[in-house]
């Protein structure tokens, strides 16, 4: 007949059996989970937060004193180039411009008359002068020769002499006027200044009238509104801010450690903050020569090809811009990694040992690195969390 074991024995096989499996651990290692290191396409970006700018902001303002009688925009309008925006009360210059188009008419008028009534006149004037020059003048002859044959008096020769002398004393007058209403005449050249000067006059009134519409410099869309109706305006004063259409560009303020993966060129994701379902592309085109040494960032500019509708000026976006980019990358998660800001090194299963390696590494994406030298495919490291130390035996858990 088989004996049982004694109560005694049964206690000791007891006590036995635990320090066995841990002696059973010891000798085959601990059971470690792992991670593999596998090849697969990884992309670096860079992110930041910025807001969008517009190539301009104008503040446009009233170049003369008035009141403002109209306001056609409201803040928000997308406006043309040229477009009235506001309107001053203008009729004084409207009254100063009916003037000054008579002054035009009057002088246009006077020039007129002495091309086509003034020189006519003249030159049958100097005609008719020289015709009584030539009769006073014989006249005159003959009269001398009669006093010198005794026929006539002194007194007929003197008045023969007098008529000569204002014959040719009208003549003198006649080409005088004559030479006066030629087109290199005194009396044209002062009537085409008088024109010049009226011309000039409807010019400043038309400009004047002008000021008193503020219009838009360019195609652009209004920003703030600053005058009403009935406003009293100063010269100089804004009433209307406006951006100037154009290229959209994103800025952005880039931490300086980032700047030696930047490049033009790059492509960027850029979210709305107030639409965050809706990303859209840009790219970057300017890095800025300088470091803002208060931040520590360098200023960077995003253009953005086909802005959404729904993109304002100043509106808070976050850009995530593609610094790198790897097919088949031997990609490794960050969280493994150990002393990542130093120098880098992880803990892998290598033939039943945990055994420390140092690395080298490439690009960063999200939650993963590229490794560039260390590790190769299908390399199991242990990560930091796993009970396991360099030198140590382990077994890798399925």
């Amino acid at each position: 007949m088989k004996r049982l074991p004694r109560p005694r024995h049964l206690l000791v096989l007891l006590l036995l059996l635990p320090l066995g499996i841990v002696l059973g651990r010891l000798a085959a290692g601990e059971k470690v989970r792992t991670v593999g290191v596998v090849r697969a396409p990884l992309v670096e970006t860079v992110i930041s937060t910025g807001r969008v700018i517009t190539p301009a902001r104008v503040a446009l303002g009233a170049v003369m004193a008035g009141t403002a009688a109209r306001v056609a925009v409201e803040e928000g309008d997308r406006v043309r180039a040229g477009q009235v925006l506001v309107v001053l009360d203008d009729v004084q210059q409207r009254a100063a411009l009916a003037q000054a188009e008579q002054g035009v008419l009057e002088a246009d008028a006077r020039l007129d008359q002495l091309e086509r009534v003034g020189r006519p006149v003249a030159d049958q004037v100097l005609r008719q002068a020289s015709a009584n020059l030539e009769l006073a003048a014989a006249e005159h002859e003959r009269a001398r020769r009669l006093f010198a044959e005794g026929f006539y008096n002194q007194s007929r020769l003197d008045e023969a002499r007098r008529a000569l002398d204002n014959a040719r004393s009208a003549r003198e007058a006649a080409e005088a006027q004559a030479r006066a209403n030629r087109p290199d005449g005194a009396d044209v050249r002062l009537a085409r200044v008088r024109q010049a000067q009226a011309r000039a006059a409807l010019e400043l009134a038309r400009a004047r009238l002008a000021d008193t519409r503020v219009r838009a410099p360019s195609d652009g869309q209004v920003l703030r509104k600053l005058v009403e109706p009935g406003d009293v305006v100063t010269a100089g004063r804004v009433l209307l801010e406006m951006a100037a259409a154009g290229e959209t560009q994103v800025l952005l303020q880039i931490d300086e450690k980032n700047l030696g993966r930047l490049r033009i060129g790059q492509r960027a994701s850029v979210l709305a903050d107030a639409y965050p379902e809706r990303p859209f592309q840009a790219g970057l085109f300017f890095i800025a020569p300088g470091v803002d040494a208060r931040k520590g960032s360098v200023e960077v500019k995003l253009r953005v090809p086909e802005p959404p509708d729904f993109l304002k000026p100043d509106m808070t976006v976050s850009a995530e811009i593609e610094v790198g980019r790897r097919d088949a990358a031997l990609v490794l998660p960050s969280e493994v990694l150990r002393d990542a800001g130093g120098r880098p090194w992880v803990l892998v299963a290598d033939d039943g040992r945990a055994v420390r390696r140092p690395v080298r590494l490439g690009l960063r994406g999200t939650g993963r690195v590229e490794v560039v030298e260390g590790l190769a495919a299908g390399d199991r490291v242990i990560p930091p969390e796993a009970p396991a130390r360099a030198g140590q035996r382990v077994r890798v858990a399925e």
